[in-house]
């Protein structure tokens, strides 16, 4: 507690918000039973209302540990629903919705290989249809969809973060108990722990009166100098993955829940939620001293560093970043929550900061302090503010330090998504590398006529796409159903192509591959690659009404 309420922390934080721009963070601490917390910099830059620890956040795949919880609680009640075990296969307990590509999965898959990321499933987050398409995806839709999708890998074979699982973990906590997630979430976590300003999805805590209390998300344009601002949206179809709404003050009661397993964590709730199930990162990536690998268990990850157990999560989607950690052996934990994806690196760092100081860590032995010499927040980032309207999630840098194995949704990630640096993870594509720039110089002219592409092409996990032609360049625009859009580039041969994702409202270029087919002079077949993970293009079918 000293060093969380000393003038050194606080000019940590500043400084790592100004180099990593990050407009606004909160933070709240538990050591035993006493709780502090403290907001830094501004929750909103148009208005420039301060940020506390009230002010509400989107806190992505943080989310996730609530969500495991929830299934941890019908896994408890064998009265109720005796069915439910860690061990259950899905496809009993979900007959007619859970049925995945082949049966040897379908067959397979238990309940533990949903909530620790080893069912094989690639994140396939661009198969999403966010609430402004015109057909949108629930929880429901998304596991019956999973039939349509290609796997990654065997059953069991290697840790593949997958996003959709968790929202199909709340399709069957919906089904068993015949409740909304919302409403389960609301009888049986956030009115018994007393977390009054917590909500599932933006409109909710509006709903509930909380509008002014929300954070703005933002993103940081390094060529102009300027923040771009947004207001976190719903998304449904990611719920479970990400998505709850909450403050650094209402999050420290779930973590000290958790941590003194208290309300309705039980010792077997608990024991069946850090139970560990899979290991993120085996080829053994940045390993760090006195630490050791990362487990991921249900909802949660887990490492040891210098013999203490050490659990949490972190969550990144645009705009907005968080983290939350416990040490159980010494009674010791914090939530952190900021608005936008920098966040995520001033929090590793913070963490680290604050769990050496708890274990007193000699100055030798600590990482090296960052000069004190903070850049200033740019009078641009302050005056020339550009409001832009709302995008899904995506997942990014962990509060573990072994930082490469997942990420969520780039638009978690969800989380959409994510979760965007993390291997075997939901979002694979990256921006810009020398390769990719040198092959942007080998371009070939475009010499078939555009019309010859235009038209509908379907795939039956990924749905409809339309490609057209936009500033001479065929171009997909699919903004109002998965929040990004595609350029196409040609490469080679009339039917080669490198598409230039965006993204709805985060600033950035992710490059994949595109090839067409052709049959009588027209294309017929388009193939994206929409996830890497899966390590083949994703194959739509010309519509014949187009």
């Amino acid at each position: 507690m000293e060093f969380f309420r000393s003038e050194s922390f606080s000019s940590q934080v500043r400084h790592l918000m100004a180099q990593h721009h990050v407009p606004g963070l909160s933070v709240a601490i538990i050591q035993d039973d006493e709780i502090a917390s403290a907001g830094y910099g501004h929750a909103c830059l148009e208005s420039s209302k301060p940020c506390t620890a009230d002010a509400l956040f989107d806190i992505a795949s943080c989310s996730k540990s609530m969500t495991a919880a929830s299934v941890g609680l019908l896994v408890e009640d064998n009265e109720k629903y005796p069915e439910v075990q860690y061990e259950a296969i899905m496809s009993h307990l979900l007959p007619e919705d859970f049925v995945m590509p082949s049966a040897e999965y379908t067959d397979g898959v238990t309940v533990d290989d949903v909530v620790s990321h080893r069912t094989g499933m690639a994140g396939h987050d661009n198969s999403y249809r966010g609430p402004r398409a015109e057909n949108p995806d629930n929880a429901r839709s998304i596991t019956r969809n999973l039939r349509n999708l290609p796997v990654a890998y065997p059953l069991r074979a290697r840790y593949v973060y997958c996003n959709m699982m968790y929202t199909v973990a709340t399709h069957l906590v919906e089904v068993k108990t015949q409740q909304s997630f919302t409403e389960f979430l609301e009888e049986r976590f956030f009115r018994p722990l007393c977390m009054d300003s917590t909500s599932l999805q933006p409109s909710s805590a509006k709903a509930k009166g909380f509008g002014d209390r929300m954070a703005m998300g933002y993103d940081w344009r390094k060529e102009k100098s300027t923040y771009h601002g947004f207001e976190g949206p719903d998304c449904p179809e990611g719920q479970g993955a990400g998505s709850i709404v909450t403050s650094a003050n209402d999050f420290i009661k779930w973590v000290k829940a958790l941590l003194h397993r208290e309300g309705p964590i039980s010792e077997k709730v608990y024991h069946g939620l850090i139970r560990l199930r899979s290991f993120p990162n085996p080829g053994m990536r940045r390993p760090k001293r006195f630490e050791s690998p990362v487990f991921y268990a249900a909802g949660l990850e887990l490492y040891w560093y210098r013999g203490y157990m050490v659990v949490g999560h972190d969550g990144s989607i645009a705009g907005f970043g968080s983290a939350f950690f416990f040490l159980p052996e010494l009674g010791f934990g914090a939530a952190f929550m900021g608005n936008s994806r920098g966040a995520n690196s001033v929090i590793t760092s913070l963490t680290r900061q604050l769990i050496n100081s708890l274990l007193k860590v000699p100055e030798i032995e600590r990482l090296p302090k960052i000069k004190n010499k903070a850049k200033k927040t740019p009078k641009a980032a302050k005056s020339n503010l550009a409001v832009r309207p709302k995008n899904q999630p995506s997942e990014q840098t962990p509060v573990t330090p072994q930082d490469e194995h997942k990420s969520e949704k780039k638009s978690d990630g969800l989380e959409r998504l994510e979760a965007k640096n993390e291997v075997s993870s939901a979002e694979t594509q990256q921006p810009k590398a020398k390769g990719d720039q040198q092959a942007e110089k080998k371009e070939r002219p475009q010499t078939t006529p555009l019309s010859a592409y235009v038209g509908k092409y379907w795939n039956p996990g990924y749905h409809t796409l339309t490609v057209q032609v936009k500033d001479g360049e065929l171009y997909i625009d699919a903004l109002d159903r998965s929040d990004f859009a595609l350029t196409f580039k040609h490469l080679s041969n009339q039917t080669k192509y490198t598409a230039h994702m965006s993204d709805l409202y985060e600033e950035g270029d992710w490059q994949l591959r595109a090839e067409f087919v052709f049959e009588n002079g027209r294309a017929v077949r388009m193939g994206l690659d929409l996830d890497e993970t899966v390590r083949q293009l994703i194959w739509f079918e010309l519509q014949k009404d187009s």
